[in-house]
């Protein structure tokens, strides 16, 4: 593996990657009848229920040409909103403006979404058609952020699937006994700093307009 990392390892490990279904199904067992059986193309009244217990949500996207994306969304439990069993809208609070996500969503008509339940270990999948919308008579439904979002992000759901709580029970996600000290990873400032690579900024600088951006994230 060294010697892999001396150049570029995913070229390197590329080379004879799995290229087929039947190659890669060989290095599994079939999934079980309820993992099959458990996909839904609508939500149940559980389903609507965690919905309504999460204040995360990741939600994935692609550009027309394939590009990946992978943003977070967050709010008091809730801030998703059920439009009926098929539907669902997430306001779009203020971020860095970039409108990766939204962006994607106009090019593929596409999204996946994983919802998240701080302190529990049940995660919930949902993927389907999207669209933006900036209709008045919706946005002034969705102000669990703040105020009426400029725009919302509207799925259409294809599928619906509830996630075993392994993922997190192996990540100790929520045992802060177990969490690593704040100090053994490199702050957001200097994240950012690094990101950055702007020589005349500093610490001080990013860590202010950090501060000033969560005090005004409603604007």
């Amino acid at each position: 593996m060294t010697e892999l990392l001396a150049g570029s390892a995913f070229d390197s490990l590329r080379l004879d990657a799995v290229t087929d279904q039947e190659g890669l199904r060989q290095a599994y067992e079939l999934p079980g009848a309820a993992a099959i059986r458990k996909q839904m193309t609508e939500l149940t009244d559980q389903t609507r229920s965690l919905i309504a217990c999460s204040s995360l949500v990741f939600i994935a996207s692609t550009d027309a040409e394939g590009n990946c994306d992978v943003s977070p969304r967050g709010g008091p439990a809730g801030f998703v909103s059920v439009l009926d069993s098929r539907t669902l809208a997430i306001p779009d609070a203020t971020g860095n403006k970039r409108l990766d996500t939204l962006q994607n969503v106009i090019a593929t008509g596409r999204a996946g979404l994983l919802f998240v339940i701080p302190g529990r270990t049940t995660t919930l999948r949902v993927n389907g058609r999207a669209c933006v919308s900036t209709r008045p008579d919706l946005l002034t439904q969705l102000t669990a952020v703040g105020k009426p979002p400029a725009s919302a992000l509207v799925i259409g759901i294809d599928e619906v699937y509830p996630h075993c709580p392994k993922s997190l029970l192996r990540s100790s996600a929520w045992k802060p006994e177990e969490w690593l000290p704040a100090d053994a990873q490199p702050t957001s400032a200097e994240v950012t700093l690094a990101q950055l690579r702007m020589p005349d900024l500093t610490i001080a600088d990013i860590e202010k307009a950090e501060a000033d951006s969560l005090k005004y994230r409603y604007e």
